[in-house]
């Protein structure tokens, strides 16, 4: 079928704006493909090189990226200094934007992603940080002490509008992008979500060429849905507003194969999840609790998620057991534990200054932890 006329202009500008860098033009052409379908590398070759001088800079031979007057504020405005803040066993530690790290490093350098991303977009600005931390609240719904117990915090998803629904659907689409770029093929996406979103993340991410492959259900109660409706309570004492939510789904993607899952397996040590044991495979189902308090003292991240569970996910993701495991929003350091714990190699990023100084206390000691839930 013809691409209409300008498309593949457009497609490349999109690409090498997200990215914020140099490509090559097979990067540029997996691009495209994933947001396009079928499309002659000639035919992006060509455009590239007719518009040298004029929309575009070569970098190297067979490389571009958007002239200086062509980039916006999607493009880092400097370099990246590439030292991490910490290193504690195999993992590294850096404070920095992840789309800005994402896109200043080396494409397929990395062999898993697992990672607890922000959602409402705003929860994690320094405004409604700064309410939680005092409990004031803003988007944070902070829960009630119930039987002496303090419960967690958690952002409230319902208030969500349309307007934050298009730019929650824009940050996972550049996030993939940017994903497919940095991932060897076959490295698999693990994507913390929640059921009113996780259609969300999974449609955006595939837009940015990443391939959905399911989900993974952590089966823990949660404080979402079973309230009566607002104000009148007393009215419908029968009706919940929204099902009790029993399980935080967790999408699955990955970049698409170069060949087959063997191919994959030899070359990038990619393409699938690393079995339990000989006789039993990974599952998409995990029974999980909330996390001990003795972890959430250790890493006092509001969304902080227990060892038992990351530990099995991170395990998995790689399945050879070899390779790099990276959480680009790394809160309080605990995927990193866990990869430390599984004897993995692992790159956290972090934006937040004071998680980042938790996370360099946090992470040595959760890693180190034996006795963790058993569930």
């Amino acid at each position: 079928m013809a691409k209409a006329p300008g498309s593949i202009r457009d497609s490349i500008y999109s690409y090498l704006q997200t990215i914020g860098g140099e490509a090559s033009i097979e990067e540029i052409t997996r691009a495209i493909v994933a947001q396009m379908g079928p499309t002659s590398p000639s035919s992006v070759r060509s455009y590239l090189n007719n518009n040298v001088g004029k929309s575009f800079e070569r970098t190297g031979r067979g490389r571009y990226r958007l002239k200086a007057d062509d980039r916006d504020i999607l493009m880092p405005t400097e370099k990246f200094d590439h030292d991490p803040v910490v290193t504690v066993g195999k993992a590294r530690l850096y404070e920095a934007d992840c789309f800005d790290w994402l896109a200043s490093e080396p494409a397929s350098s990395i062999h898993a992603c697992v990672t607890d991303p922000p959602y409402g977009l705003l929860e994690y600005t320094e405004e409604e940080q700064d309410k939680l931390r005092k409990g004031k609240g803003g988007v944070w719904r902070i829960p009630p002490s119930f039987d002496g117990a303090k419960r967690a915090p958690l952002p409230r998803f319902t208030v969500l509008g349309e307007d934050d629904r298009v730019k929650l659907h824009a940050f996972f689409k550049k996030f993939g992008i940017l994903l497919n770029r940095v991932l060897a093929p076959g490295g698999n996406v693990v994507v913390a979500s929640n059921p009113l979103l996780s259609h969300i993340v999974a449609s955006a991410m595939s837009e940015g060429g990443l391939e959905v492959r399911g989900h993974i259900v952590r089966l823990v109660m949660t404080m979402r849905g079973g309230d009566r409706p607002k104000n009148a309570h007393l009215e419908f004492p029968d009706v919940s507003v929204m099902p009790r939510s029993m399980f935080e789904p967790w999408v699955v993607l990955r970049r698409p194969l170069e060949g087959r899952v063997q191919d994959s397996l030899r070359h990038h040590r990619t393409g699938g999840f690393r079995r339990i044991s000989d006789e039993k495979p990974f599952g998409d189902v995990i029974a999980s609790q909330k996390t001990p308090k003795r972890e959430r003292e250790l890493a006092p991240h509001p969304s902080i998620k227990p060892q038992s569970f990351l530990r099995q996910v991170v395990r998995a993701a790689l399945p050879m057991g070899q390779g790099i495991v990276l959480d680009p929003f790394a809160g309080s350091g605990s995927t990193l534990a866990a990869a430390n714990a599984v004897g993995y190699a692992s790159v956290g990023i972090e934006s937040d200054p004071k998680y980042v100084a938790e996370a360099k206390r946090a992470i040595e000691k959760l890693g180190s932890l034996r006795e963790i839930d058993p569930v």
